[in-house]
């Protein structure tokens, strides 16, 4: 499994627990209404009633479009935040700096959603390789970010680079996870620049 990240762009300004820095729940969105709205614009692009999805790295709200999923899964680092996720129909608290192994079947999900928090996995090659092997065979990745961030717990090698060297960067992730192929998605909808990358699942 390749890298992508070296030791020191793995490094962070803030190396304590991540479990520490999260004890506390932040019931706030980290993006601004136009980013938010875009990002629910595409999972209904993306996705259709029935679909199960898992939302990855989650907190108090997915951003989903208001279909009937058959089911909803949500993983996040605060249980208080994802307990008033009234989209989520179950969740799992886990540390995927510590460990990068979900709590999933393989091709459990149909749509995959990571919004506003890949800048802080210090091991994406195994995280993606994680999403690759949960996602059905006809299934759909997103992930989402803009400029913000916790500065002292995103990785050094997110924080070095512009938007666009962030865009490739999480295209990498994916291909080192194996999978088939990536688009890219920008806009400006409002004030936070909108950038995703929808990537198929893997061969």
């Amino acid at each position: 499994m390749p890298a992508i990240l070296s030791d020191r762009d793995r490094q962070k300004l803030d190396d304590g627990d991540d479990r520490t820095f999260y004890r506390s729940p932040r019931f706030v969105t980290h993006a601004d209404d136009g980013f938010l709205d875009r990002l629910t614009e595409l999972y209904a692009e993306v996705s259709e009633p029935g679909d199960r999805v898992f939302d990855a790295m989650s907190s108090w709200v997915s951003f989903l479009p208001a279909y009937d999923y058959e089911q909803v899964v949500g993983h996040g680092l605060n249980e208080e935040e994802l307990a008033a996720n009234d989209r989520l129909d179950e969740y799992f608290v886990q540390n995927f700096n510590h460990d990068q192994s979900l709590p999933l079947d393989t091709d459990e999900s149909d749509l995959l959603c990571c919004a506003l928090s890949v800048q802080y996995l210090q091991y994406p090659a195994d995280v993606f390789a994680e999403f690759g092997r949960v996602l059905a065979p006809d299934g759909t990745a997103v992930v989402s970010f803009t400029n913000r961030m916790f500065p002292t717990k995103a990785v050094r090698g997110w924080r070095q680079r512009s938007m666009d060297k962030r865009a490739a960067l999480v295209e990498q992730y994916f291909e080192a996870g194996g999978f088939a192929e990536t688009t890219r998605v920008t806009d400006q909808p409002e004030t936070d620049p909108f950038y995703a990358v929808v990537g198929s699942h893997p061969e």
